[in-house]
């Protein structure tokens, strides 16, 4: 699911994406239980428990991804765009929902040794820079980070160096509601922000479940910021501001 605030009017959009069964469901005899139409944008979703003739039931969403589904087309689908208007000054926030086990954390992060298998995070990291790089000389970039930990209704900052600290939320007329004392670094590359992010999720409360050994259980988010300062036909500078929030739910 994706929220932005871009020219387009996009406002809210849900993308469904089905995984392939695990080993273990196929040991186990299941089948899968969903069709993923691409083209018409639907889920199609069979009740393996039900009666002789129940009909199964459609769900149309703004974008779906079946098993087979690769990385790039996911991010360039959903992702990019989002990415894109963060760069022209408008906000927007990614997040993945469902249950441990569902594929959330393979869709946000994948595998980043591996650059086919990249997920929506690093793939952002690299179109933001990406971006950046091919700005005109009338650009002038700064990009910040922050990310902060939602753990048993308490906020901890995950890039600080004492973790004991619980954060509060407050709220100014200037700039609305916010977190108090939420460190910001300034980054200089993808490989960067990459860094600072594996370093705070090493900070953040994990837990078993029946589904995952390492299973997050804190709402995390990452947050993006992106100012450019820009040389107007009136020759004034003129400064413009973008966030991207990448949160990743327990």
């Amino acid at each position: 699911m994706s929220d932005i605030g871009g020219p387009g009017g996009d406002n809210v959009k849900v993308i469904v994406r089905c995984r392939p069964l695990s080993d273990m469901e196929i040991q186990q005899g299941h089948q899968m239980a969903v069709e993923v139409d691409e083209v018409n944008m639907r889920v199609t979703a069979n009740n393996p428990a039900g009666e002789v003739g129940e009909p199964p039931k459609s769900y149309t969403f703004d974008a779906t991804f079946g098993p087979n589904s690769k990385q790039v087309d996911l991010y360039n689908r959903s992702a990019r765009p989002i990415v894109e208007n963060v760069l022209e000054g408008y906000n927007g926030t990614i997040f993945a929902y469902g249950q441990t086990g569902t594929g959330k954390t393979y869709t946000m992060a994948g595998d980043r040794s591996v650059p086919e298998k990249r997920g929506i995070i690093p793939n952002s990291f690299a179109h933001i820079f990406d971006q950046i790089s091919k700005s005109g000389d009338d650009k002038t970039f700064l990009v910040r980070v922050s990310y902060l930990e939602i753990y048993n209704e308490e906020i901890r900052d995950l890039l600080a160096k004492d973790q004991s600290h619980h954060l509060e939320i407050k709220e100014r007329p200037d700039v609305g509601v916010y977190v108090k004392d939420l460190s910001s670094v300034t980054v200089g590359g993808a490989d960067e922000m990459d860094k600072i992010m594996t370093l705070g999720n090493k900070n953040r409360s994990v837990g078993a479940t029946n589904m995952n050994a390492e299973s997050s259980r804190s709402h995390a988010i990452f947050t993006v910021t992106v100012e450019c300062s820009q040389l107007g036909i009136d020759r004034q500078q003129h400064l413009r501001q973008g966030k991207l929030h990448l949160v990743d739910l327990a």
